[in-house]
């Protein structure tokens, strides 16, 4: 698995998720729990992560669609 993004912004990871989703592209979201461990306050980030494979074509869809990486 390779990180594709990294993000604080719920509605930009849910985004990512669904183009990923409609191009048959596998992900996993990590460290969606730890906002209660901050308080939900938004500061720790989540990672969407993709097989190794995928990550190319991942990157590209998602900068197609102007959706920040890293």
């Amino acid at each position: 698995m390779k990180e594709l993004m990294r993000s604080s912004d719920p509605t930009s990871i849910a985004f990512a998720k669904a183009l990923l989703q409609g191009e048959g592209i596998e992900w996993f979201e990590l460290d969606v729990h730890m906002s209660v461990l901050e308080g939900s306050i938004g500061i720790l980030p989540r990672r969407l992560m993709v097989a190794a494979r995928d990550h190319f074509r991942a990157s590209a869809v998602l900068r197609d669609n102007d959706i920040a990486l890293g």
